[in-house]
């Protein structure tokens, strides 16, 4: 009989591993779009979508738009319109009308990893999402006005940074009352030359040049009319309420996804979706910047750190939400020059560039309550990841090492773990002995702790000082850019992901259970029983965490089994010693 039930759990196991694999590989990938499903063998390229984006006072901030002027509807930009950019990290797509960038995809992420040739979308103004960068010149006598936008003009539709091209320039014209105008676009090559496809891929240090995500947008104004021109530089980000499309995470625990801000006073403040439609947050800042967060990427409007600018939020009247600046005015005299413009980034969240481009915009990479922790963490893996060249090794690596800071604590509270279990037939004793009297029983107990000079809690320390580590890991591996797409060895091609085939979660859960048999067995019957079930409940609840957080628990586990065994001999020996 108990040959037959051994044979049923086990048949039981195998089908219930099977089914959640099978679930994994039906439901368990984003899907990709539908123009790149049916184009497999399609050369990557930007979508042929037309632009949806029309003219009218919703794309010109509340400060300065007339809102009892009549919009003047204009027509979209078909596909043969949009003025295409390609570099080799950026691919985009900018509307004559309003100069606005509606299409971006980055080469260097792909949407999934089974699917290197197709990038991932950060802008789309038409297809899957409304997300897109604008920015224009307004007031009295400046090209975008709320009765409509500025059509701009450019020498070719197509603009691509050649081999051996640094820097690629794209300027787009417009003429108005004697003023003249051109909007620039600059771009800068970003991957080394040096470096191998293989180390391009992985994204190894100096291979990709962060900046190369930054982009320099500049208004050269040239007044040739009879009197002086007068303009205000305006750039938002316009988004629509879809979800995040790049995040990977089936915990439950999303991250962040809507609008940051830089105030004096935080320089990292979230207005997420909620807060834009309870209220419109407006505030003048020196400097400052401008973002829209979402899982690995951000972008962000960056204007001049020596000018002032009227920060805003709103929401328009297709249910759009926007995050932008105005400047102050720009003068330029009667037959004068002049100049103004910010910076773009969009891309990946790298923290160390983030900073350098503008205080507070490292911040972006969102480690939640616990960012005093996930920092340091973050910085220690990214030096040993710098001497392993794998993020897979590093992150053992780093276990073993905080492991070994946690030592003196854990051996103290595994010494306590021993002692218990040492005495595990003197506390059968008094069970036998005080039988339901639980007032005795528990009075004779605490005789016994105090006797044998063990710390009943003391068990419980080793998890309750891990858990912030554990949780500020979390928040690392599921944040950070660099552990996307990340392979380890084997079947763990991505440590940012769940175990595609679960065979981590599981070993997890072996690990827990040997590491239970050596604790002892707590007193209670009822506790008991749930003691042995949570093994099963971590490796159901680990199953969908990042493999590279389970690779953490695995390792974790593992030390704290040779060290617990270790110390429970030791004391185990010293006992039959004494009582020899």
């Amino acid at each position: 009989m108990d040959i037959q039930r051994s044979i049923l759990i086990v048949a039981l196991a195998v089908v219930s591993y099977l089914m959640v694999l099978q679930w994994n590989q039906d439901y368990g990938q984003a899907a990709l779009p539908e123009q790149t499903q049916s184009s497999p063998a399609a050369t990557p390229s930007l979508p042929d979508a037309p632009s949806s984006a029309q003219s009218s006072s919703d794309d010109i901030p509340s400060a300065v738009a007339d809102p009892s002027a009549a919009a003047v509807a204009a027509t979209p930009a078909s596909s043969d319109e949009l003025i295409r950019v390609k570099t080799d990290v950026l691919e985009l797509a900018i509307d004559p009308r309003g100069g606005d960038v509606v299409q971006l995809r980055l080469p260097q992420y792909p949407r999934r990893q089974d699917r290197p040739d197709v990038p991932f979308q950060l802008f789309d103004n038409g297809g899957e999402r409304t997300y897109l960068a604008q920015s224009g010149l307004i007031g009295q006598n400046a090209p975008d006005k709320s009765s409509g936008r500025a059509l701009w003009n450019s020498e070719k539709k197509l603009y691509e940074l050649a081999e051996g091209q640094d820097k690629l320039v794209v300027d787009l014209t417009y003429s108005e009352n004697g003023v003249s105008y051109i909007k620039r676009y600059s771009f800068k090559r970003g991957l080394n030359p040096q470096c191998s496809a293989r180390e391009q891929q992985l994204k190894k240090p100096g291979c990709i040049d962060p900046s190369s995500y930054q982009v320099d947008v500049r208004y050269l104004i040239d007044n040739q009319s009879d009197q002086a021109w007068s303009g205000n530089l305006f750039a938002q980000l316009k988004r629509d309420n879809s979800g995040d499309p790049s995040s990977t995470t089936a915990t439950g625990t999303a991250t962040y996804l809507g609008a940051a801000v830089w105030t004096p006073d935080e320089p990292y403040k979230k207005l997420s979706m909620k807060d834009i439609d309870k209220h419109s947050f407006k505030e003048t800042v020196q400097g400052g910047w401008v973002a829209w967060l979402q899982h690995y990427f951000v972008t962000a409007w960056v204007p001049s750190k020596d000018s002032s600018n009227q920060i805003q939020t709103r929401k328009d009247s297709q249910g759009n939400y926007i995050v932008g600046f105005t400047s102050s005015a720009v003068q330029v005299a009667a037959g004068a020059k002049g100049e103004t413009g910010a910076v773009l980034y969009a891309g990946p969240k790298m923290q160390e560039y983030l900073g350098s481009l503008s205080p507070g915009l490292e911040l972006t990479v969102d480690y939640g309550v616990l960012w005093f922790l996930a920092q340091p963490i973050f910085w220690l893996l990214e030096v040993i990841h710098g001497l392993i060249g794998n993020w897979g090794w590093s992150i053992i690596f780093l276990t073993v090492i905080i492991k070994g800071i946690f030592f003196p604590l854990s051996a103290a509270s595994y010494r306590s773990m021993a002692r218990m279990r040492a005495v595990s037939p003197k506390l059968q004793a008094l069970k036998e002995q005080f039988g339901d009297d639980r007032q005795k029983m528990s009075q004779a107990m605490m005789e016994l702790y105090k006797k044998e000079k063990i710390n009943p809690l003391g068990g419980c320390l080793p998890i309750l000082v891990q858990m912030p580590v554990f949780l500020a890991l979390y928040w690392v591996l599921l944040e950070s850019v660099e552990m996307r797409q990340a392979p380890w060895l084997l079947w763990i091609t991505d440590l940012s992901i769940k175990d595609p085939f679960f065979i981590l979660p599981i070993i997890m859960g072996a690990t827990m259970f040997i590491q239970q048999q050596l604790n002892p067995t707590p007193p209670d019957p009822m506790q008991a029983r749930v003691m042995k079930l949570m093994p099963i409940i971590f490796t159901f609840f680990f199953l969908w965490f990042p493999a590279g957080l389970v690779l953490y628990w695995v390792v974790n586990n593992c030390l704290s089994i040779a060290q617990q065994w270790y110390i429970t001999r030791k004391i185990e020996a010293a006992t039959k010693s004494a009582n020899a």
